[in-house]
């Protein structure tokens, strides 16, 4: 869902004066090396990725060929991402930019009001999962979390609206992507149309055979419900799974003690053996709720972005850890 008209225009003013100042960094620095375009170095097309997933997909596509920036770096979470007026300039002088705006809506926001390149937002090539799509439980339980929803995006600051954006977490999106970003590369830098073609292929294959790993790692567990730290993990339910999130769709969510003992009681009836706290949030929650319940806690990576622990990883690579965790905590043969 987009933002409200009320809300992008609030975001669209506070962003006014650093994109001015921003595009007359540009302009200046244009001037200075007698160049006025925007491509980025020794000629190559300058891409602009607003977030890890987005980065990988584009790193791979265009292996050597462009001049590759991600906007949200190592250790940050994307949720909370504010645009540095550098990094304005930067959106403002892209050749191309890859943005989710139900993820980070400033990076849309800055592109709307000062882009002059091409833009790919996710959503333009991607059908996201309603969230109520991933809550399938009684009645009464629905009602429950779609009150606390509305909190949650009231008291946290991060409204996703009625979507969720953790696209990524399917590898066959992610392969959706990778033709997407094919195809813009190709009109930004026709020159190397073939080879952006041909390396979307390659990582379209590792993709569906993640898929394939996935769907036959999971054929045959002992449970299907697995606790998270939070709503990230509902695009995995495609493969048997049922994800009950601590806390809602941002990390910073706060559960109430109702949900926690709602969370309690699942373990307890569903014999979960562990709850999985993640890497860019702090685990404070899930480790306390692990304890209270007398279970096990590991790590469920969201992939959101890297950190130091995971700076030597990749998305697939991450995304087969998340597997043999999911595996060896449900019982699977």
């Amino acid at each position: 869902m987009k933002s409200s008209p009320t809300r992008r225009a609030v975001r669209a003013s506070a962003l006014l004066l650093a994109g001015t100042v921003a595009l007359s960094a540009c302009s200046a620095f244009s001037d200075a090396t007698g160049s006025g375009d925007s491509t980025g170095k020794d000629g190559a097309p300058s891409v602009a990725a607003s977030f890890y997933p987005l980065e990988f997909v584009a790193q791979r596509v265009g292996d050597g060929l462009i001049d590759l920036t991600v906007l949200t770096g190592p250790g940050q979470e994307p949720h909370d991402l504010e645009l540095t007026v550098a990094q304005t300039a930067m959106v403002a002088g892209a050749d191309l930019v890859l943005l989710e705006e139900a993820l980070q809506p400033v990076v849309a926001d800055a592109v709307e009001q000062n882009g002059t390149g091409r833009v790919l937002d996710v959503e333009d090539v991607i059908a996201l999962r309603p969230v109520a799509e991933e809550h399938e439980h009684a009645e009464e339980e629905d009602e429950h979390a779609d009150e606390h929803a509305d909190e949650h995006a009231d008291g946290d600051g991060h409204d996703h609206g009625d979507e969720d954006p953790h696209f990524w977490l399917d590898p066959l999106l992610m392969a959706d992507l990778a033709d997407a970003v094919a195809e813009e590369l190709t009109e930004v830098d026709p020159d190397h149309a073939e080879e952006y073609v041909a390396n979307a292929a390659a990582l379209v294959e590792q993709l569906e055979a993640l898929d394939a790993a996935w769907t036959s790692g999971l054929a045959d567990c002992e449970r299907e419900v697995v606790v998270v730290s939070h709503d990230a993990f509902g695009y995995l339910g495609r493969y048997g799974l049922d994800f009950h999130g601590i806390a809602g769709l941002s990390p910073g969510a706060e559960p109430t003690p109702a949900d926690l003992g709602e969370l309690q009681a699942l373990i307890r009836d569903e014999g979960v053996t562990t709850v999985f706290g993640e890497t860019l949030a702090p685990r404070a929650l899930s480790e306390t709720l692990a304890r209270d319940a007398g279970v096990d806690t590991a790590v469920l990576d969201p992939i959101e972005g890297l950190s130091d622990d995971t700076a030597e990883e990749d998305y697939l690579s991450l995304m087969e850890a998340n597997l043999e965790a999911l595996r060896e905590a449900n019982g699977c043969r």
